[in-house]
């Protein structure tokens, strides 16, 4: 039993209340009144089962003044409750103390909100430290005995996380992985702990092996499986109201690097790409293998899948959703799912035998199309992002100078406040410039990170030969159906495909090819093979 217990059990025997009940709320803050057994009590209280309420001390009872005014001197006098605190000496049936309820309130409201100061004070602290705020570990993750900042890869989980990650680039969506999972029997993650012992808020469902669609989605946008710390996702309105804010996500806080990564960030990148789109099966139960990818080139509307029963494999087909059997405000663009499928792979094999024959080239055509407008403001953004880090520090050590001038005398309050406001100002000025140079930058290193992607699906797809949702996801980022055209008797249709990282990609003619080549063998150290 509890020391609070112990109290509360020996006042009860020494004044004659029989019978006491015990009403806990461990770990839920005194600043709401919504805490399970506290509810639990008043609908005991309403239903006339109460005659008194002893507490320890007014702040076990809640530490929000207005609704304790409210109970303590209004609803539960007229339910004929007497209510006790026994360290102030309260009591409202003999009216002792009652005259300092509402001064031990506002006292204990206050020490809330000071104690919700230093917390917010200290978590941001250690968010300007690149430290990790939130104590929540991922699943997929656990933390060592000893270690409470470090995260450490739980491999049976991280397993469950890849195997997530990969279906999604397979093409599947978050209800699909998730009857996959049940499928399986994969348990679901708070089964999981419940399984090896590991303590966790979250309720066990009866179906241990019942994925939640909402779980599923978490996990392939939580970009901390990169190996990333992810601070400032959301806040509480205040101490009093415990509603959760979510930011967004350009207010995030992103530190690299803290923990291995699960997911590779290419890998991470592409399926938050993929997620934009929804994929949906259709009649006969399939899915297009280029679902999410297919565009109308002349409305830029997407291309639907069309299948049903009556028709064979051979001849299930794409058009442009515009069309609407001729009603609609674009012609057909009509292709066939076999056609598509051969172009793309044809395309995509050209182009796996063209980067791995020719390595160095492909990277001087890439080069190339980056322009030096583009070269040159990346140099600017990080000139910019360095200036400004350097000028925030210079304005700490400007605050600081000028408070101690003001504090001996140096320095008058006007001019002091004035200097103080101007440089705040300034400061909060080179935060926002900041953010939005870090943001650009990210964006220009995304393009090195999809070249990655790309690679790699290339080297993978050199193996595989035939095509799958995985490579196709990996390697294509757009393609365009353009509306059919008579040539000789036979019907044509021009595809555009754009790859991701490098968009369009034309093979260079015999003579291109040839000066290109040259370039390499006159700068080799400049021109290395691309490697992922």
């Amino acid at each position: 039993m509890s020391f609070q217990k112990e109290i509360l059990l020996d006042y009860a025997k020494k004044h004659g209340y029989l019978h006491p009940q015990f009403f806990v709320d461990d770990g839920v803050s005194g600043t709401t009144f919504n805490r399970p057994d506290f509810q639990r009590m008043q609908r005991m209280v309403e239903n006339g089962e109460v005659g008194t309420i002893i507490v320890k001390d007014v702040s076990r009872f809640g530490r929000e003044q207005v609704e304790m005014g409210r109970l303590t001197q209004v609803v539960y006098p007229s339910l004929g409750v007497t209510f006790i605190a026994i360290q102030e000496n309260v009591n409202s049936t003999t009216g002792e103390g009652m005259e300092m309820l509402p001064f031990y309130s506002i006292f204990n409201e206050w020490y809330a909100a000071q104690t919700s100061k230093k917390i917010r004070a200290v978590n941001e602290l250690k968010a300007s430290q690149g430290k990790r705020v939130s104590p929540t570990v991922a699943y997929g993750y656990k933390k060592i005995e000893g270690n409470k900042e470090q995260w450490y890869i739980d491999e049976p989980a991280a397993e469950v996380v890849r195997k997530i990650f990969n279906l999604c680039l397979a093409g599947k969506g978050p209800l699909q992985i998730a009857k996959q999972l049940e499928k399986e029997k994969v348990l679901v993650p708070s089964a999981y702990y419940d399984s090896i012992g590991r303590k966790h808020s979250n309720p066990t469902p009866a179906n241990v092996y019942g994925w939640d669609c909402a779980t599923i989605r978490n996990i392939l946008e939580n970009q901390q499986y990169t190996g990333c710390t992810v601070n400032g996702k959301s806040s509480t309105v205040s101490y009093k109201v415990h509603k959760k804010v979510h930011k967004p996500k350009e207010e995030y806080q992103i530190i690299s690097n803290t923990q291995k990564a699960i997911i590779d960030e290419q890998i991470w990148l592409r399926v938050q790409e993929l997620r934009k789109n929804k994929r949906r099966n259709t009649a006969t139960g399939r899915q297009s293998l280029f679902a999410g990818l297919l565009f109308c080139a002349d409305c830029g509307s997407k291309l639907h899948f069309c299948a049903a029963k009556s028709l064979k494999r051979n001849q299930e087909f794409y058009r442009c959703a515009n069309y609407k059997d001729g009603r609609g405000s674009c012609t057909i663009h009509y292709i066939r799912d076999v056609v598509l499928q051969q172009i793309v792979l044809d395309e995509i094999s050209a182009l796996a035998d063209f980067v791995r024959c020719y390595g160095s080239v492909f990277r001087i055509i890439q080069q190339n199309k980056q322009s030096s407008l583009q070269q040159k403001r990346v140099h600017e953004l990080t000139q910019t992002l360095e200036n400004s880090k350097k000028r925030i520090a210079d304005l700490d050590k400007l605050f600081t100078r000028i408070y101690e001038d003001n504090v001996i005398g140096k320095l008058p309050d006007d001019r002091y406040s004035k200097m103080a406001a101007a440089y705040e100002k300034e400061q909060k000025e080179l935060e926002v410039l900041i953010s939005n140079c870090e943001k650009e930058l990210r964006d220009a290193e995304k393009k090195t990170v999809d070249m990655k992607t790309l690679y790699q699906g290339l080297m993978e797809f050199t193996e595989v030969k035939e095509l799958t949702p995985t490579i196709v996801n990996k390697l294509i980022k757009r393609i365009e159906i353009h509306n059919p055209e008579k040539k000789h008797s036979h019907n044509s249709v021009k595809v555009d495909i754009t790859f991701t990282a490098i968009g369009l990609f034309q093979k260079p003619d015999e003579a291109e090819l040839q000066k290109l080549i040259q370039t390499v063998k006159d700068n080799p150290a400049e021109y290395k093979q691309i490697s992922a």
